[in-house]
């Protein structure tokens, strides 16, 4: 278990927000100033970086000496995105759980919203850029452009609840995350592979839109050509289908995986026809 600030736990959160950061430095307090303004439920915000010396580490330290709310989280699951967001999940209070990032893409003001959806009873509630009402300024066009086609596809074929399986910033049961497990050990795939696991379970998946503002500070730390085999292939579950693992799956990783109480990807003779085609 990583090193973690001491918190108060006699008062469970309503939300736990998991927000990954890699050397954001001082630009850490304006973007916690913004999201503590935004979130009026009860929360606690696990700021999840991957060593000590990350730049984020001390600003965050300072910040929540002076809120109780923050909780300073060093992730030793190893490195990358995927690993901090599943030991961000096994850390976490609350019934449901919001992620999102460091560098201010996302609009915080949706984190209310999104986690009464969960409580309403969907599993996962996304912030969606491309449904009606939402928008994306910014960012790699061939990024955004593979982003867009992958969602709006899914949305057409499979009916998985949201026009934007591939954003991050969505808000999940954590009961639901913990029966279904996480696989992912890289990347920001995490988001694709639990919209995946609902379509596969025909759980409810729901969305809301947002408005995504590429970040204007620091550098981004998506790696476009080196995670795309790892949306594929949460992208092809979805229909039904998983790939060998041995063509698109990572080295095995030392970080454990999430807890989950059955397995999510059945070999392909197991599957039912109910299984693999929609209602």
């Amino acid at each position: 278990m990583g090193h973690r600030w001491r918190r108060d736990t006699t008062v469970k959160p309503r939300v736990s927000i998991i927000v990954t950061a890699y050397n954001e430095g001082d630009e850490i307090v304006p973007y916690l100033d913004r999201l503590l303004e935004s979130v009026t439920l009860p929360c606690e915000v696990l700021v999840v970086y991957d060593s000590a010396d990350d730049t984020t580490a001390p600003w965050v330290e300072k910040y929540a000496r002076g809120d109780a709310r923050v909780v300073p989280t060093l992730n030793t699951y190893g490195r990358g995105p995927a690993r901090a967001i599943r030991f961000g999940f096994d850390h976490a209070q609350a019934d449901v759980v919001v992620v999102t990032m460091a560098d201010g893409c996302d609009d915080p003001m949706q984190i209310d919203p999104l986690v009464r959806l969960v409580e309403r009873g969907v599993v996962v509630a996304a912030a969606s850029r491309y449904m009606r009402g939402g928008q994306q300024i910014g960012g790699p066009v061939v990024k955004s452009t593979l982003s867009r086609l992958a969602g709006l596809s899914l949305h057409l074929l499979t009916r998985v609840g949201t026009r934007d399986a591939t954003n991050s910033f969505k808000a999940y049961s954590a009961a639901f995350v913990r029966e279904v497990g996480i696989e992912s050990d890289h990347g920001f795939e995490v988001g694709l592979e639990l919209v995946s696991k609902a379509r596969r379970r025909r759980l409810r998946v729901a969305e809301l839109p947002t408005i995504w503002l590429e970040r204007s500070f620091g550098q981004s730390n998506f790696h476009l050509r080196q995670w795309i085999p790892r949306y594929l292939r949460w992208y092809l579950h979805a229909f039904g289908a998983t790939p060998h693992r041995r063509l698109l799956a990572d080295p095995p990783s030392e970080a454990p995986a999430l807890s989950a109480t059955r397995t999510d990807s059945p070999p392909p003779r197991r599957l039912t026809k109910k299984e693999g085609t929609e209602k």
